[in-house]
C-alpha cells in the first residue's frame, strides 16, 4: 500500500503515557500522570449507581442533560456573576481534551495563526495543525512563567485568529493574575481574536488567591470558549466529563462539531454529577483539601536539595535540580524512575523545542502515605 503521509509527523507517544507506563514496569511511585491514587466520594459513587437504577442509561441529548446544564449555569452565576444560558451557551463535552479539541476545530481554518503558551498542555498545538492552522508560540520561563505581553503584541497580525490560555496553568501552577487580564483584554479590544481558556482546575487555587477565569469579565467572555472539567476536583479522571461555556454564536459552531465527534457524554454520571452539585459545598472545599497536600508536600521537600518552584493552583508541584545534576530533564526523570523510585513528567515535554531548564512537575492529588514515602525516596536524591 502506499505510505501514509501522516498530519502529525513529530508526534509520538505522549510523554505521560511514558511516565505512567515506567512507573508501573519498575514499580516506582507515580507522581507524573495527573490522577489522583485517592478514590472519589462514595456520595457522589451512589448517585452514579442510582441514576443507572432509574434507567439513565441511553443516549444524552447531544448538548448534555439540562439538569447538570442548570447547575453548572447556576454555579458559574454564583462564582463569577456571569450568565449563560444553559440551553444555548453550555455544552457538555468528553473530557476537558474533547472540549478543547472541538472549540479548536469548531473555528480554526487553515492558516488561522494561533498563539499558545509554552510549557503547554500537549493537546493544543496538534489540534491546531490537524485543522491547517499555524502554532504562534510563546516561551515562558521559570521561576515565575510570566506572560511577557509586549512580546504578544509582536505576535498579533490580521491572520491572528485565537489565543489558547491556561489557568490555574499546567504545567507551572501559575495563575493569571488582575493584571494578566488587563492586558489580554487591552490587547483583544476592537481585535476580531477568539480566546479559548483551559480552566479545568478552576476550583484548585490557593491561598486566597482568585480565580480570574473569562467568564468573570464580560469583554472577554463574549469571544471566549471557556473549558472546565469534572474529573479534576471531583478526583474521577476516568471518567472523562467536562463541558464548555461560550456564547450562542460560538456554541453553535461548537455543537456542529461536537455532535460527530462523541455526539452525547455518559448519561448515568451526567445525572449523578447534576444532583451531587446541589451541594455547593462540592467544589467551595477544594482549594483547602487540595492545599493540604500542596502545603504537606512542599514542606517534605523543603529537606532535599530540590528547589520548589511557585504553585498557586492545580495539583502539580514543580522543582528545579540544578543544586543535584546536570543531566537533561527527561534523562534525570528516567533515572529518578528507575533508581530511586519516583515518576515525574520533565516539562521539557511541554515545549515545542524541548526546551530544557531542568525543572520536573510532580503530581500531589495522592494520599499522604503516597505523598509521604515518595519525599522519603527524594530526599535522599
Amino acid at each position: 500500500m502506499t505510505p501514509i503521509s501522516s498530519k502529525l509527523p513529530q508526534t509520538g507517544t505522549t510523554i505521560f503515557t511514558v511516565m505512567s507506563a515506567l512507573a508501573a514496569e519498575v514499580g516506582a511511585i507515580n507522581l507524573s500522570q495527573g490522577f489522583p491514587d485517592f478514590n472519589t466520594s462514595p456520595e457522589l459513587i451512589k448517585l452514579v449507581n442510582t441514576a443507572m437504577k432509574k434507567g439513565h442509561n441511553q443516549y444524552a441529548p447531544m448538548p448534555g442533560v439540562m439538569a447538570l446544564r442548570e447547575q453548572i449555569a447556576q454555579k458559574t452565576e454564583k462564582l463569577y456573576g456571569a450568565k449563560y444560558n444553559p440551553d444555548t451557551e453550555i455544552t457538555i463535552t468528553a473530557g476537558g481534551t474533547q472540549a478543547i479539541f472541538t472549540a479548536i476545530t469548531a473555528v480554526v481554518n487553515p492558516n488561522d495563526e494561533v498563539i499558545i503558551f509554552e510549557p503547554a498542555f500537549d493537546c493544543y498545538a496538534p489540534a491546531i495543525k490537524l485543522m491547517g492552522g499555524v502554532v504562534k508560540s510563546l516561551e515562558l520561563t521559570p521561576p515565575d512563567y510570566k506572560i511577557p505581553w509586549e512580546m504578544v503584541k509582536r505576535l498579533i497580525n490580521q491572520k491572528t485568529r485565537m489565543i489558547i490560555l491556561n489557568t490555574p496553568h499546567n504545567p507551572t501552577a501559575t495563575i493569571l493574575t488582575r493584571e494578566d487580564i488587563d492586558e489580554l483584554t487591552a490587547l483583544v479590544k476592537s481585535r476580531d481574536i477568539l480566546i479559548l481558556s483551559d480552566e479545568v482546575y478552576e476550583h484548585l487555587i490557593y491561598d486566597g488567591e482568585t480565580h480570574h477565569g473569562m467568564a468573570r469579565y464580560a469583554d472577554l467572555r463574549q469571544r471566549s470558549f471557556v473549558v472546565a472539567s469534572f474529573g479534576k476536583p471531583f478526583h474521577a479522571t476516568g471518567w472523562k466529563v467536562g463541558y464548555c461555556m461560550a456564547p450562542a454564536f460560538l456554541m453553535q459552531e461548537f455543537r456542529k462539531v461536537h455532535q460527530f465527534l462523541v455526539f452525547s457524554v455518559n448519561a448515568p454520571i451526567q445525572y449523578a454529577i447534576a444532583e451531587y452539585l446541589k451541594d455547593e459545598n462540592s467544589y467551595l472545599s477544594l482549594p483547602d483539601f487540595f492545599q493540604q497536600k500542596r502545603d504537606h508536600f512542599r514542606k517534605g521537600l523543603e529537606q532535599s536539595r530540590f528547589k520548589l518552584l511557585p504553585c498557586s493552583g492545580s495539583y502539580f508541584q514543580s522543582v528545579t535540580y540544578n543544586d543535584i545534576t546536570d543531566e537533561k530533564d527527561s534523562d534525570f526523570a528516567l533515572r529518578l524512575t528507575k533508581e530511586i523510585g519516583v515518576a515525574s513528567i520533565p516539562t521539557s515535554a511541554f515545549y515545542t523545542h524541548g526546551t530544557d531548564h531542568h525543572v520536573l512537575r510532580f503530581c500531589f492529588a495522592k494520599r499522604q502515605e503516597t505523598l509521604d514515602k515518595a519525599v522519603d525516596r527524594l530526599v535522599k536524591v
